[in-house]
């Protein structure tokens, strides 16, 4: 099967449907005449105003007006002052959600996964599925996917924190 881009109703649905849907597909990004692509192997759903982990749960600012964006909109933000992290901004307009693209194959962090597909703010607003410089496709491969609590979020409380919320690649699962 040849690889499909996945199109703006994929990420128009909750976080939480759209995490584990990502886990396995293929992040890429173009660069000139250079393709990269990277298998995202991991990822973390954050779900409205309520999460305490979310950037929206202080409200709309001017940092996270890009969460009340529609789905597919790319999130980008620094952490830590230093490391860019990538996000897909999941649901519908004015319900502030989103999906950390938290590690690739051979790329096991976020800051690790931006660096090496040259994400910066530059693609903060961008469409990521109408945008040349970067996608996500599907392969047609599946994976069992596991859960386990998020991670670097302790500041926003044991209910929270220990959501299982970030979502990780196991095996491929081979059709019949």
């Amino acid at each position: 099967m040849s690889a499909v881009k996945l199109s703006s109703d994929f990420f128009e649905r909750d976080a939480l449907e759209v995490a584990p849907m990502l886990v396995g597909k293929i992040l890429v990004r173009k660069n000139g005449d250079e393709i990269i692509k990277v298998r995202i192997i991991e990822t973390e759903a954050y779900r409205g105003e309520e999460d305490k982990a979310c950037h929206a749960s202080k409200g709309r600012t001017q940092r996270t007006e890009l969460l009340y964006s529609k789905g597919g909109t790319i999130y980008v933000y620094l952490c830590y002052g230093m490391h860019w992290l990538a996000n897909v901004i999941t649901g519908d307009i004015d319900c502030p959600q989103g999906v950390l693209l938290r590690a690739g194959e051979n790329y096991s962090g976020p800051a690790k996964l931006t660096k090496r597909l040259l994400i910066d703010k530059s693609f903060n607003g961008l469409d990521i599925c109408t945008n040349g410089l970067l996608w996500i496709e599907d392969d047609g491969r599946k994976f069992e996917i596991s859960t386990a609590p998020r991670v670097g979020i302790d500041y926003a409380g044991d209910e929270w924190k220990n959501k299982p919320w970030r979502f990780i690649m196991g095996k491929e699962i081979k059709s019949p």
